[in-house]
């Protein structure tokens, strides 16, 4: 395995009163595959969306491949960097939503396209040559000309992880990426991300899939009230928890 790619300082975030991030520290490794587990409203899908400034941390700071993410330093102070900047960063961070978010009105194929086109101002022939090859590495290669409503929501998901492949990013987060699926359709979106796995795709998953979570990752980490709870290798997690809020979680899921 590389270096640090995500590194994650003792993040805080609130939203009003209700604090959800209590100093998260974590720390992704360049290749490997982190899932992370944990109950409803433990923080979870926040922390994702701090790792690509979707949200802004109120403490702590976020690096990718050693690049800070929404902020540069100056004189020991924060300061926040401008929208467009943010966008630059975003570029290398695929983020894989619960509901696919494909726009509706473009094809599949021109779903791929248009980020790399208009963020990365990549020629469209060269946008489109790639974006192919990526269809046919979701297995959709027949479904370039089709639009998302044509679609079942697994094949929806496989082109939306082949969307957030089509920059190149460095990272890759999914936030519960089956839990809109119907249980049929899962093992298909499975199928792909354990693929990404074995390429070496660095990837952070949410994800309520135990078994899953047992074939593909190298950590599991376990949040519950905002904080990381327990982490290591996942027969450590999974079936030897050491802490007593990481066993009752399991003991209700397995």
């Amino acid at each position: 395995m590389g270096d640090v790619m995500v590194d994650v300082h003792h993040v805080h975030k609130s939203f009003g009163p209700l604090e959800v991030l209590c100093g998260v520290d974590l720390q992704v490794r360049a290749g490997e595959v982190t899932v992370i587990l944990g109950p409803s409203g433990s923080g979870k899908s926040t922390l994702l969306r701090t790792i690509n400034h979707l949200e802004k941390v109120d403490r702590g700071w976020i690096g990718i491949d050693g690049e800070l993410i929404g902020y540069r330093s100056h004189r020991g102070r924060l300061h926040e960097l401008k929208e467009k900047e943010v966008r630059r960063q975003r570029t290398h961070v695929g983020f894989v939503f619960q509901n696919f978010n494909l726009f509706p009105h473009l094809t599949v194929l021109d779903n791929l396209v248009e980020a790399p086109v208009s963020a990365l101002r990549r020629p469209r022939g060269e946008a489109q040559a790639a974006a192919h090859r990526l269809l046919e590495r979701v297995g959709l290669s027949d479904k370039a000309g089709a639009y998302p409503r044509q679609l079942s929501g697994g094949q929806q998901q496989r082109v939306a992880i082949a969307r957030a492949l089509a920059l190149e990013p460095k990272v890759l987060l999914f936030d519960e990426p089956t839990s809109a699926l119907d249980p049929e359709l899962v093992g298909e979106v499975l199928d792909v991300i354990k693929d990404l796995a074995r390429a070496g795709t660095t990837m952070i998953i949410v994800t309520h899939e135990i078994g899953f979570a047992r074939e593909v990752a190298d950590t599991v980490v376990f949040m519950d009230g905002g904080t990381v709870v327990e982490q290591g290798p996942p027969a450590a997690v999974l079936d030897d928890p050491q802490h007593v809020r990481t066993r009752a979680f399991l003991s209700k899921v397995l």
